[in-house]
């Protein structure tokens, strides 16, 4: 221990988006208009009969303690899901109702590995994967992808890592560069992991946020993965704080028994409002619609303000740019943006230390409106 803080909260850096969020406030507050691009939550609230579902429950249940693994309307709506939506028939069992994602990963991570464990991801990649692990006293193993491979994990790839892994995450569509894993895919990184003995982490929470072809789930493929999903991206609840897991059945208990200690359970009320949200479909697909209008609006007009090497994303809401030809130092670049052209957007050192300062991701989550606005100012900046 250095001045009373721990050696496990010194090495977890900061989540830079968060500090660019924090200038970009800084700036509204002071009534400069910022045009948003930088956050990787829908512009939308929560859907309309999910918002009905919560004033009705504050109305007749007193709101308290819940089951551990989530109330079992809700686990059994979940499973119902996954039949609707990939032909998978799901006990109900498995489903762990969870505090957003991120408790998902936090306890995917304490229920299948021990310390020093190495768990490879992709890199570029969601942050709190690598930085989570460390803090468990874990090791995140990067594997370094390119847009070639449409920067997701290959078989290949794994294999040359060196072997001593325990774990492999994959995201599909990935954060930050919106491309997916095939069924085919999926398909052989479950069969390499489970010839090595290692735990596939499936990360599908922007599943139902895709353009051209629905996403894979690991669960059309195996039974021995831990599946991780969101409210927070196609159902548009980011602040509800709630996700779910799909386990194996021999995590269950430990699961429970991790969640009973560390978190009691999950809001009650965020999980009575997404059961309703299941049967939103009609507004949630009209966001999916307008996603995929602003991502065709910038993928037509960045290159003509100079961000002309972008990844095409087929799912999430982020365009991932290559900046190689206009900076060497993707921080400093993303603060004269938001400081010059009131465009925030996230360096891409967030996503890949080793590359990242030549990278960066638009979310185009916001308006339509927005993200013209955005165009109009980058063609205009004077860098």
């Amino acid at each position: 221990m250095s001045n009373g803080v721990s050696k496990r909260a010194e090495i977890v850096p900061p989540f830079i988006v968060m500090d660019v969020i924090s200038a970009a406030n800084e700036m509204e507050a002071r009534g400069e208009k910022v045009i948003h691009c930088e956050v990787g939550q829908p512009s939308t609230s929560a859907p309309k009969g999910a918002l009905a579902a919560a004033h009705a429950a504050l109305d007749r249940d007193r709101i308290g303690y819940v089951e551990a693994l989530g109330i079992p309307p809700l686990r059994e709506r979940i499973a119902r899901h996954y039949a609707q939506w990939y032909g998978v028939t799901l006990d109900p069992q498995r489903v762990v109702v969870t505090t957003g994602s991120s408790a998902a990963f936090l306890m995917a991570f304490l229920a299948a590995f021990d310390p020093g464990a190495r768990v490879a991801m992709a890199a570029p990649g969601y942050p709190p994967y690598r930085n989570i692990l460390a803090a468990l006293g874990m090791v995140p193993v990067d594997i370094v992808t390119t847009e070639a491979e449409r920067y997701q994990p290959t078989v290949p790839a794994l294999d040359a890592t060196g072997g001593g892994l325990a774990g492999l995450i994959v995201a599909s569509p990935s954060n930050p560069t919106g491309t997916m894993v095939s069924r085919d895919e999926m398909a052989a990184l479950s069969a390499s992991c489970r010839a090595r003995g290692m735990r596939l982490i499936s990360d599908e929470i922007y599943h139902g946020l895709t353009f051209e072809e629905r996403g894979v789930s690991a669960l059309e493929v195996t039974d021995d993965a831990i599946v991780i999903n969101s409210f927070s991206k196609y159902f548009s609840m980011t602040g509800w704080r709630i996700g779910w897991m799909v386990v194996p059945p021999a995590l269950v208990r430990p699961i429970e028994r991790l969640t009973q200690n560390l978190l009691i359970s999950t809001p009650t009320l965020s999980q009575f409002a997404a059961l309703a949200a299941f049967d939103c479909t009609e507004e949630l697909e009209a966001h999916v619609r307008r996603y995929r209008v602003n991502r065709d609006l910038l993928l037509a007009g960045l290159p003509k303000a100079g961000f002309d090497h972008l990844t095409r994303p087929t799912g999430a809401f982020y365009l991932y740019a290559d900046v190689a030809h206009l900076t060497n130092d993707s921080v400093d670049f993303c603060r004269r943006m938001l400081r010059e052209a009131g465009v925030a957007a996230t360096p891409g050192v967030d996503f890949d230390p080793q590359r990242g300062h030549r990278t960066l991701r638009f979310s185009f989550a916001g308006s339509t409106a927005d993200m013209e606005e955005a165009v109009r100012r980058l063609t205009h900046w004077k860098r």
